[in-house]
């Protein structure tokens, strides 16, 4: 029989035998002076086996109750985002917008820690950053809007989903960082299926288009901002800066055209800030029970429920070569995180058209 080696262990084993605890202490000695792996052993102490069994049992538990968390919130922002939709452009995106952002404070009292004033939401350690943050966060908002109002879901969370390689490409302009080939080629094929989705030249482009693009490359940015700024800002500034943005922004804008919702547009308006800041939470919770990077890759489950919603909902067709596309787009997706996870780097979250959702993840400075 061969047997693994492995480093000596440090047994805390008492063993009682009424005949002879000598030869007991001897016996301890030398199994563990081994370096042998001996299973056997164990029965010793049947107790130490069941405790570590037991810890590995809840341990998975509660590693599968945080994936199965994560996959709530983004069930949850699908349903934001369709609400949007549901608006069928009745009203404008900026009003949509600021009416999301001012829901968007139910989840404020979710993100203040002990430590945390409210003052502390327009309060940072870098200002020029903060207000790039804040104006990602209102144009990211309204694009996005924009682009579920415009596109079908399925094409609006393809096109959104080039997050990822926004942020490959950001990383590399702003943060100097080292990304190999494998990342390239992901960004690559994301590009790539991108075209295959559009097809420009065999069919007509909308403003719907360029929006999602830019609502993409606008989280992208917010996120490239948090991994800049680490753990010396404060979750709870960079969820103001885009808050706020989106808020001033949007308000501002709806100067010069606002309308009053009927009782079922409010509905559908509530729905929108209400999930979204339900999301905003869920993902929260579930980054607290396992790792990022087990929280990221559901995300790309937000997809199922946009053909979802699509084919019963709003009667959208999907061809080949957009599925063929999608399909590109994803799988570009997940070997960027794959790659991200592998090198440590922190994992973009949460396409959807609310923009705070990747702040779920964000590190953050310990409390005082």
């Amino acid at each position: 029989m061969i047997c693994q080696q492995h480093p000596p262990h440090r047994f805390e084993t008492i063993v009682y035998f009424s005949a002879n605890r000598n030869s007991a202490h001897f016996i301890i000695q030398l199994l563990a002076a081994t370096r042998f792996s001996f299973p056997p052993f164990a029965l010793l102490n049947p107790m130490t086996s069941i405790t570590a069994d037991s810890k590995s049992l809840a341990a998975g538990h509660s590693t599968l109750r945080g994936v199965l968390v994560a996959f709530a919130s983004y069930a949850v922002f699908a349903f934001s985002d369709a609400s949007i939709k549901m608006l069928h452009g009745t009203l404008p995106s900026y009003q949509v917008a600021f009416i999301g952002a001012l829901f968007g404070f139910a989840a404020v009292p979710f993100l203040k820690r002990r430590d945390d004033n409210w003052v502390d939401m327009v309060r940072t350690s870098n200002r020029p950053l903060w207000i790039l943050r804040f104006a990602c966060g209102a144009t990211g908002a309204i694009c996005s809007i924009v682009a579920f109002t415009k596109l079908s879901m399925a094409e609006a969370f393809a096109l959104l989903f080039l997050l990822p390689s926004f942020v490959t490409i950001l990383s590399v302009v702003f943060l100097k960082e080292d990304v190999r080939w494998q990342r390239w080629t992901a960004v690559i094929l994301g590009f790539i299926g991108v075209l295959i989705v559009l097809r420009p030249g065999f069919r007509e482009l909308s403003i719907g288009h360029l929006c999602a693009a830019i609502g993409g490359l606008a989280a992208a940015i917010g996120i490239v901002i948090n991994r800049a700024l680490g753990a010396k800002e404060k979750r709870i500034s960079l969820y103001g800066a885009g808050l706020f943005g989106t808020l001033i922004v949007s308000g501002l804008l709806m100067l010069s055209e606002v309308s009053m919702p009927t009782a079922w547009q409010w509905l559908f308006l509530a729905s929108y800030g209400l999930l979204g800041a339900v999301g905003n939470v869920l993902l929260m919770t579930a980054a607290r029970m396992v790792p990022a990077n087990l929280v990221a890759p559901p995300q790309y489950s937000q997809m199922i429920w946009a053909i979802g919603f699509g084919y019963l909902l709003f009667n959208d067709d999907i061809d080949l070569p957009m599925a063929l596309g999608i399909a590109l787009i994803i799988f570009s997706g997940l070997l960027t995180l794959a790659r991200e996870r592998k090198r440590g780097t922190p994992l973009p979250t949460a396409v959807t058209a609310n923009t705070q959702a990747a702040l779920a993840t964000a590190q953050e400075r310990p409390e005082t």
